[in-house]
Order: structure tokens, then sequence, then C-alpha cells
């Protein structure tokens, strides 16, 4: 490692990564719940959503969702209505998701349909959704190890790497051990197959010539046969075809020397003996010297035998068995491999285990390392939100075995109380205090997506830690496009953008409708929120609020 490297190692900094992707520029909802027909355009910064309880302010919340992936309930579908519609815009990005009343649910990108998988990566790298709920993931042990380790990705990347090495390796040790017997057995028939198909060594397209030979020696006597038959009747009998031709020829004679055609005839049939000749000559070879051989005959049907019995049991074809003979001897030798490296795979892994060692003792290093100033970073901002006494530490324990995130295992330690002993997260940790940890952990360490959505993350708190947590939504909001859902007046006071969500009934219908504020409207909003009415003693608390003159 170098100077400069391990001075990065020993001085961690703690800073949110740059989000990846454009943010959430409009959102187009359809028969979802209380909504007919909704249109919202999103800018930067902070958007507010507030209203009367019971108005369904989390109805945005819900669409969003559906972009994500969450299950999707037939109840949000409108009454009276076949389906819901929900589509989202990134730029130049579209996705959208639609729900029928069957249960059906298809999903969109660009246009296209894909799997609700694939809709799922897509928006998750776009996007995060703290609900009300999601708290509680932090208190598995996999997640709080997480926070640790998104700030040492090399440590992190190079023990997965060791890890993935040591593990495939051995896992091909362990095989090869426990396939010993199986192994030999494959290697005696793989073995016997490829001597067997060897030692007749058979070749692509030998059987044909071989038939037409087996063919021609079994017929050996009809073959002479016919030949003395022809020889008979063309040169051979008393009366025959080269006697004819002969005389035909002298008839000729006389004519031929008047006679320009006449001559012409006589050569040609002259010129048949000598073809009719030439052939005699042939066929009385046929006659004479095609004697039966039984030696060759028995060669011939023995190569043909031994081949029909390749092709029955490797074939159905002779090219098959010819493939199946490459296979086997290629699968011979991986096998006989195998058993080479059954000899030197045991170095091997010991050599990868050695090498996880060291690669887990960095990772160790760095959480050390990182762990004291991530916590106290965290804590500066728990702290401000209500909490002024609360503790907080990443403890790390030893494992007795390697695991696939390391030698130790990391668990975050927790008490809001004076006096209290630091104690597991999940063991001493309320539901609003998991929320204000949670909103703590966004602000400092950033979400992984550039937009992330809070979904009631103030429940349960007032007062100055209601303040102090618009505060963390404000910074948080100049890093990141950030949505909540929110019933306080201080959280509403810090937004750059506030929508309302009203509910109304028309046409015998309860509709739920989502407007951007203007400034005297949002002045109104903010001191109902305040004190439930819009008189003038509220409106200069809200105007003081907004740090507007009054």
């Amino acid at each position: 490692m170098t100077r400069k490297a391990r001075r990065a190692a020993d001085s961690p900094a703690v800073a949110p990564a740059p989000p990846a992707g454009p943010p959430l520029t409009r959102l187009e909802v359809r028969r979802l719940a209380t909504i007919e027909a909704l249109s919202l355009d999103f800018g930067a910064g902070l958007s507010v959503f507030t209203g009367e309880t019971g108005a369904g302010k989390s109805i945005i919340v819900d669409a969003l969702g559906l972009l994500l992936g969450s299950r999707a309930n037939t109840d949000l579908i409108r009454s009276g209505e076949t389906d819901l519609l929900v589509t989202g815009f990134w730029a130049d990005d579209v996705a959208s998701r639609r729900v029928t009343t069957q249960g059906r649910s298809t999903a969109r990108l660009d246009g296209e349909v894909v799997s609700l998988r694939e809709l799922q990566d897509w928006a998750a790298r776009r996007l995060t959704i703290h609900w009300q709920h999601s708290a509680v993931s932090l208190l598995t042990p996999a997640n709080q190890r997480a926070l640790l380790d998104r700030q040492l990705p090399g440590e992190t990347a190079a023990y997965a790497g060791a890890w993935r090495a040591w593990t495939e390796a051995r896992a091909r040790l362990d095989a090869l051990r426990a396939s010993e017997r199986e192994r030999a057995r494959q290697l005696d028939l793989l073995g016997f197959q490829a001597r067997e198909i060897a030692e007749v060594a058979p070749q692509p397209g030998e059987e044909e010539p071989l038939q037409a030979d087996l063919t021609r020696l079994a017929n050996l006597d009809t073959i002479a046969q016919s030949a003395a038959a022809a020889l008979n009747l063309l040169s051979d009998g008393e009366e025959n075809a080269l006697g004819f031709l002969n005389e035909a020829a002298r008839a000729l004679n006389t004519s031929a020397r008047y006679d320009d055609t006449s001559a012409q005839l006589q050569r040609e049939l002259k010129e048949a003996l000598d073809s009719i000749q030439a052939v005699v000559g042939e066929l009385r070879g046929v006659a004479e010297d095609q004697a039966p051989d039984p030696e060759e005959l028995a060669r011939v049907e023995t190569r043909l035998g031994v081949l029909g019995k390749l092709r029955a049991k490797y074939g159905p074809t002779l090219d098959d068995v010819v493939a199946f003979q490459a296979q086997v001897e290629g699968e011979l030798a991986a096998l006989q491999r195998d058993e080479q490296d059954a000899g030197t795979l045991d170095d091997e892994v010991a050599r990868l285990h050695a090498a996880l060692d060291r690669a887990g003792e960095a990772l160790d290093h760095a959480r050390r390392a990182h762990a004291p100033p991530l916590a106290q970073a965290l804590l500066a901002v728990i702290r401000q939100l209500g909490m002024p006494h609360a503790r907080l530490e990443f403890q790390c324990s030893a494992l007795a075995e390697p695991a696939a995130y390391g030698l130790s295992d990391v668990a975050l330690h927790f008490t809001a109380n004076p006096g209290e002993a630091l104690a597991p997260l999940a063991d001493v940790a309320s539901g609003g205090e998991l929320s204000r940890v949670m909103l703590a952990i966004s602000t400092v360490l950033g979400a992984d997506t550039p937009a992330v959505v809070f979904d009631e993350v103030d429940a349960g708190i007032g007062g100055s830690a209601a303040h102090a947590v618009a505060a963390q939504l404000r910074t948080l909001a100049g890093s990141r496009q950030v949505l909540v859902v929110t019933h306080l007046a201080q959280i509403a006071a810090q937004a750059h953008h506030h929508y309302k969500v009203e509910k109304s009934v028309e046409a015998g219908r309860t509709v739920s409708r989502v407007r951007l504020l203007d400034v005297q409207e949002r002045l109104e909003e903010i001191a109902r929120m305040l004190s439930g009415n819009t008189s003038e003693a509220a409106l200069e608390h809200a105007r003081e609020l907004l740090g507007a003159p009054a």
C-alpha cells in the first residue's frame, strides 16, 4: 500500500456518494384509490405533501411504491374501475405499471413490456422509499454491516474476490473427494468405450462402399454366368454379333468404292466392331477371373458387422459414432486431469485460504478505522433529532469461521437514554427512534438513488426535534431530490415545493386531488397545520416559521 493510500485509510472521511441518474420529473396516476386522474410535475430540492388527516397523503407514496415493484393489491384500484395505471418520468425514460382487478400486473419501460423484476431493478437505481415501517430494515445485521462497508468498496471487493476463489477451489476439492468412487467407475466405462471405438477406427462414409463390395462378392457366380452368356451372344456362339457385323461390313465393300455414304457407314461398322471386341475382352475377364473368394467375403462381412455393432451402441449413424468417440475422449481427459488435480488442489486451497485471511484482516482493519468517525457523524445528527443523550457505535466481533462478508460480524449498538448501557439496536430502539436513525443515515451517507421519499418520517416527534428533522431533510435535499409526506409545519416550512392533498365529494364519489400551492396558499396551509385554523395569529406564526416578514 502506498503512503498516500495508508494516510487515506488512517484518516477516513464520511461523505455521501453522488447520485446516479436523473431525478423524478413527473408522476401520472390513474384510477388509484380515491384518485381518478392526477399529473404532478416535480422539481429539485425538498418537496412536501400535506393535508387533513384522511385526505390520502400516502397515496402518492403508494403509487411510487408500485413502480418499485411493491405488491399489487387490487384494493388500490378505484371502486367501479377495472384497472389502475401509474407512470413515472425520469428525463427521457418512462416507467409504468398497470394492475387489473383480476390481479394481473403489466410493467413497461419506455413502452416495452418487461418483467416485474426488471422494473424493480430499474426503478431501484432511481428511487428509494422510506416507508413508515421501512426503518425496521436497520434491525438486520446485514444492513447494519452494509452501512459501514459502503465506505470500504476496495476492501470489500478484495475480500469478495478472495472468498469466491477459496470457496470455488474448496468446492472442487470436496467434489473430487466425494466422487472418487464415481470417478473411478466413469474412468473404467469411458476408457472401455474409447478403446472399443478406437480398435475399430471407423471412418465416416465407410459403410457404403463396403456394402457394395459385399453385394458383388456374394453374387460372383451370377456375375460370371451373365458375362459368359453375353460372350456367347457377342462372340463365342455359332451365330454371334461379331460375325454378323463383319459380314455387314464386307457387304459394303463394293458400294463403298462408289458411294461416300456407304463408305462412311462401313467405317462406322468397323468402329462398332472394335468397341464390341473391347467389351468382349472385358467380359471374358469377368467370366473367367471372377472366381468366388471366401476370405475377401468374410473380411467385408466382418468389417460391416463390427461397424453395425458400434452404430447400435453409439449411433444411430457412423458419423454419430465418430462424434461420440470425440466426446468420450474429452470427458476421459477431463477426469484424468481431475485425478491429477486432486493431488495438488489441497495446496491450492490452503494458499487461497491464507489469501482470504489476509483480505479479511485488511477489511477488519478498515472497518475499525472507519467505524468511529462514521458513528460520530451519525450520532451528531441523531442528537439533533430529539435524542440529545443518544450513544451509537459499531461493534465488530470475530467469527469462528470466515463468512462471505468477512472474518468479523458488525452490529450497531445504541442507547437513547442517559446512564443506559449500549445494546444491539434491534433490542432497544423504538419505532420513532429507528425512523430518526434512518433519517440520520440518509443525511450523512446520502441515499443511493437520486430521489428519496419519506413517508411520515416525523411520526411521534415535535418541538425542537421537529425543527431538527426539518433541517436534516433540507440538508439532504441539497444533494438529492427529497419527497416527504408530513404533518409537521416545521418540515413543510423548509420545502422548496409544497403540495396539498385534498379530498372532496363530487357527484357522489370521493375524489382526492393534489395541487402545488402558491405563496399565499402555502402560508394558509402552514397556519392550518400549526393551529387548525387560519386566524391572524396562526398566519403570523406561519410567517415567522417561513421566515417571511409579518
